[in-house]
């Protein structure tokens, strides 16, 4: 390593005194303007962890769906994954140095991770539209250049389009092209194979109101309409020609207001839905004739998909394990109907999609999504070989199914959750079921449910198991919390720690809108007593 040449260049993107970073499961996040440092020493980092696997690492610059005038900065691992834990901490670590301790620093990563300095590196960089992702970005580009690493700059992308490229680049072109237009041949190939096999019963299932956000996401379904040409039509609304990035609108807005995003006109019944910010979650919606607005959330978005390759599965005679994974937000009602009615098992584990991920590559086919519409389905090589192979060798209805599932496999971006991939699976199953948007949303009831956040002084007071359903400290927080449950009819509620912020966050669910609203009002009480509330104390009514 050359630490005179890295010296001269990391003043030249000094560090601000007095803020403290931390690389979380979205990388880092904050306003764009104290970030510069942080994108110069992931770039040195992503040439490090490169040498390390001996494989090209992705590095993104965007803050997903956070306002226009923050930013952010996350890196992707050799098969599209999110960063190893142990990096996530060096990542930390850097972005905290200060000037003088930068060669300790790298040293000390080099060390304990065994880096051979001699081995060539290579790094993939995408970034959203903020106004302040070009400048960042060269950052990282700074950083990587001066450890001697070759990268090569996508420009714009969604985070699972760089997801994919790295993925692609890893695996010499198996999982497809890791170029633009091969992101787009792959996707359309198999969604148009796919709507070929739906029967034909008019328009309803061709078209759709698509919420981009204001973001990248736009720009990208755009330049893939043209892929599109048949199957779908798509109907582009906050395509970032006029309004604020994820102000207003986005798929964060819409699930978090339960409503629809400004700048879309909705006539009862037809089917939209919402991107957030970099393209990597999508909920969907509808109002009824009665002018009722109608959220599809990640839970029932995991429904239909699981249900779907359950149903194939079935038609191809294959004993796979499907599982589905959850975290404790998931709604009561869709762990149900997936346990009881389709008779397909459900996991849950603490909230983060990484966690989420880990645990659905144990099954021969994993389903995961958080209910704010993130997610995708993993799929094991031995089902990707087994379903080739029988696509390839049955003309019968075995065959057919196989072929089905063959397409849905090369639809999924298995390397992360991708609003594009996650619209185009959904649609085309959609249209093979000929199932309408109403039909869809009635497969089961969300049971009525609240979120609420209480100040504490000290969030680390709560401690949680049992994927963050159970309060183990402090005592006697979780006994309140049952009995305050036993009141009311089909609830549940938990507990659980931000991870940005000194508040604890509540949820509850009951049968009524009422009494949930009245659970969580009383255990957001128990938790600002127990745990040391700060400010008013929580007030009903919301």
């Amino acid at each position: 390593m050359d630490f005179g040449a890295i010296t001269k260049h990391s003043v030249l993107h000094a560090k601000p005194s007095g803020l403290l970073f931390q690389y979380g499961t979205a990388g880092f996040r904050m306003k764009a303007e104290h970030l510069d440092h942080v994108m110069f020493r992931m770039g040195l980092l992503a040439v490090l962890r490169s040498k390390q696997t001996k494989s090209t690492i992705g590095v993104m610059v965007t803050a997903s769906h956070n306002p226009e005038e923050d930013n952010g900065v996350k890196l992707v691992d050799p098969l599209g994954e999110m960063l190893a834990p142990c990096w996530e901490e060096y990542a930390t670590c850097l972005a905290n140095a200060e000037e003088e301790d930068m060669q300790r620093v790298l040293i000390d990563i080099s060390e304990k991770e065994a880096v051979d300095l001699q081995q060539d590196a290579f790094v993939v960089i995408g970034r959203d539209t903020r106004p302040s992702s070009e400048k960042l970005s060269q950052s990282v580009i700074d950083g990587v250049t001066v450890l001697g690493g070759q990268f090569h700059d996508y420009g714009l992308l969604t985070t699972p389009q760089l997801h994919y490229m790295v993925c692609c680049r890893n695996t010499s072109g198996q999982y497809g092209m890791a170029t633009i237009e091969g992101y787009y041949q792959k996707l359309s190939k198999a969604f148009v194979e796919l709507t070929k096999q739906a029967s034909r019963s008019g328009d309803e299932f061709r078209s759709l109101k698509v919420d981009c956000a204001n973001g990248i996401g736009a720009l990208k379904l755009k330049e893939m309409e043209n892929y599109l040409s048949q199957g779908l039509s798509v109907q582009l609304f906050n395509d970032g020609t006029k309004g604020k990035l994820n102000h207003l609108c986005g798929a964060d807005f819409v699930k978090s207001h339960q409503k629809p995003p400004q700048g879309m006109e909705i006539k009862s019944n037809e089917r939209c839905c919402s991107f957030d910010g970099d393209a990597d979650r999508i909920v969907y919606y509808y109002c009824d004739a009665d002018g009722h607005f109608h959220l599809i959330d990640g839970d029932k978005i995991a429904t239909l998909i699981s249900s779907f390759l359950k149903e194939l599965l079935v038609e191809i005679g294959e004993n796979l394990n499907v599982g589905v994974v959850q975290t404790a937000y998931a709604n009561g009602s869709s762990t149900r109907y997936l346990e009881e009615v389709m008779k397909v098992p459900v996991y849950c584990t603490k909230t983060g999609v990484k966690h989420l991920h880990h645990k659905a590559q144990e099954f021969d086919i994993g389903v995961y999504f958080e209910a704010n519409g993130h997610g995708t389905a993993l799929f094991s090589k031995a089902v990707e070989d087994k379903v080739k192979q029988l696509a390839g060798e049955l003309e019968d209805k075995k065959g057919k199914a196989a072929k089905i599932l063959r397409n849905i496999i090369d639809l999924f971006n298995q390397a992360a959750g991708d609003a594009i991939a996650d619209m185009l699976v959904i649609e085309a199953i959609l249209a093979l079921k000929s199932l309408t948007v109403q039909q869809w949303d009635a497969l089961y009831t969300d049971l009525p449910n609240r979120q609420l956040k209480v100040k504490v002084a000290d969030r680390k007071v709560i401690s949680t198991t049992d994927a963050e359903r159970q309060a183990v400290t402090p005592p006697g927080l979780q006994e309140a919390i049952n009995d305050l449950v036993k009141k009311y009819r089909l609830s549940r509620a938990f507990v659980r720690p931000s991870g940005t912020e000194d508040v604890i966050r509540v949820y509850a669910e009951a049968d009524s809108q009422e009494s949930a609203d009245s659970l969580a009002h009383e255990v957001s009480l128990a938790v600002f007593q127990l745990a040391g509330g700060i400010g008013e104390r929580p007030q009903p009514g919301f």
